[in-house]
């Protein structure tokens, strides 16, 4: 039954979930993503700068074009979304409702945009493909882009892409601008995986958040997908092969501005385990008025632990092969040349093909992955 506060203008979940009063979006940054924002909020002048840059981009005219062609989400249109959007914004106790509308488009796709106020934009073919709960975690996913400020930086890629295709004929602007757009890029996956953690806390429903991800990646056929086995994907894309397909990874990651869709299923799962989620759904987590006092050092230590620790446990070649230099291996171009060819596990082949007791089988190599962009 759903349950109705004594103001009729709010709106609570349709059944029973925690809610984090004065949350802070730290709680649930992913360690690179965070340290990024805390830097970048703690620069003098930095919202002096973004507001006269404001004038710059074309934040009216993209609020015209919703307002003009897209239907906006209200108590009058898509009431379902407008209910699960107010459910989302008072569980993560965001204060302002931001505007939400549904744009005519079959692609899959949500996205949070603005640098004054932020706008949700959701796609048709988004709201055909999940369920209630599948697309509960897609719009807490955008409200916590909202509440961590991601729809400024999201609309400066847009626009710095906008001009990376205008000025593509220009070898030195082009090289310029997509530098810029590349290092975007690479935050903007990160932040994709800090969203990710927002929709779990607004869905409270790890199945849903799942599904809707291998929907995402292929298709309204629940009936033939199974989410254990879209996990086991996600494994054998990260270890499977030898560096000639780590590099290949690099390259096929670096135009998306999402990680992939397998990537992202496995890495909120394995959040959803730690302690650090469990302590926020007990009701342990930062509080927004604490902000002001968060060190930049000990963000930044935290995201060099964070990746300290993925080179450490990753699986993917590239990535062992980075562990063992800063291990200080032995015969480093014996390991690198084993690593390109795809052989050897831990000994060295004789004249007779024969290796050392401690050498494991050698795993698929996984085929490359398109993915889709996601919400």
């Amino acid at each position: 039954m759903t349950e109705r506060s004594h103001e009729s203008n709010e709106n609570v979940p349709s059944r029973q979930r925690r809610r984090f009063a004065g949350i802070s979006s730290r709680a649930y940054e992913h360690p690179a993503d965070r340290s990024a924002l805390v830097a970048l909020r703690k620069l003098s002048g930095f919202d002096t700068v973004f507001k006269t840059l404001s004038g710059l981009l074309p934040e009216r005219s993209l609020r015209l074009l919703f307002l003009s062609d897209s239907v906006r989400v209200s108590d009058a249109q898509f009431v379902h979304l407008n209910d699960m959007l107010r459910d989302a914004c008072y569980i993560l106790d965001l204060e302002k409702v931001p505007p939400m509308y549904v744009n005519q488009d079959p692609q899959p796709n949500a996205m949070c945009i603005g640098l004054d106020e932020p706008i949700i934009v959701v796609t048709t073919g988004l709201v055909e493909l999940l369920d209630e709960e599948e697309m509960r975690a897609v719009i807490g996913h955008e409200v916590g882009h909202a509440l961590s400020g991601h729809a400024v930086y999201r609309t400066i890629l847009l626009f710095l892409t906008n001009i990376a295709l205008k000025v593509a004929w220009i070898p030195l602007g082009n090289v310029a601008i997509m530098a810029i757009v590349t290092a975007l890029r690479e935050w903007f996956r990160k932040s994709e995986l800090s969203a990710d953690r927002a929709g779990l806390l607004v869905g409270q429903d790890l199945q849903a958040s799942m599904r809707g991800l291998m929907k995402i990646a292929g298709g309204n056929h629940l009936h033939e997908m199974n989410v254990d086995a879209f996990l086991a994907q996600a494994d054998e894309y990260e270890k499977g092969g030898d560096l000639r397909d780590s590099v290949l990874k690099i390259l096929n990651l670096l135009p998306r501005s999402h990680p992939f869709t397998t990537v992202r299923a496995a890495e909120l799962k394995k959040w959803s385990e730690t302690r650090d989620y469990q302590r926020i759904m007990d009701g342990h987590y930062p509080r927004r008025d604490e902000d002001k006092d968060t060190s930049v050092t000990d963000s930044f230590r935290e995201s060099a632990a964070h990746y300290a620790d993925t080179v450490r446990t990753s699986k993917d070649p590239l990535m062992k092969l980075v562990g063992d230099i800063a291990g200080g291996a032995g015969d480093l171009g014996g390991k690198l040349r084993d690593k390109f060819t795809g052989q050897g596990g831990g000994g060295t082949a004789g004249k007779g093909g024969a290796t050392d007791g401690s050498a494991e089988p050698q795993e698929p190599r996984n085929p490359d992955e398109s993915g889709a962009a996601g919400s």
